[in-house]
């Protein structure tokens, strides 16, 4: 089981919030001003929460969760949204994050994989 998608496109500043470390998903119906940051995604149903130990695809790279904030598996679920924050920290900063370890940031593009792998 697993919540797969695929990204759709990036929005006019995706690249400033990426050069921040951070990588904002939204469904690809997301308001203007929300879809200009975001990497846009097709909707996809979130069969339960995401959990430290899960991994995420996006793109070419593979990530373990190791944080998951208090509000993120809500708007997961409910509009295709959260924050990937790449620290590997064990507790997320903010309640819509959900923290990555893994080797580099991903390179997104149109068409790219966006999968988290429930284990």
């Amino acid at each position: 089981m697993s919540y797969r998608t695929v990204i759709t496109g990036l929005g006019e500043t995706y690249a400033e919030i990426f050069e921040q470390g951070m990588v904002v998903v939204f469904n690809d119906n997301a308001p203007g001003e929300l879809a200009e940051l975001s990497a846009l995604h097709t909707p996809a149903k979130l069969e339960r929460d995401v959990k430290p130990g899960d991994e995420v695809v996006l793109g070419d790279k593979r990530y373990t969760v190791t944080a998951v904030g208090a509000e993120a598996n809500y708007t997961l679920g409910k509009m295709g949204h959260c924050t990937f924050v790449f620290t590997g920290t064990a507790k997320a900063e903010l309640d819509g994050h959900i923290v990555l370890k893994g080797d580099g940031l991903p390179n997104l593009k149109k068409g790219s994989l966006f999968e988290v792998i429930f284990k």
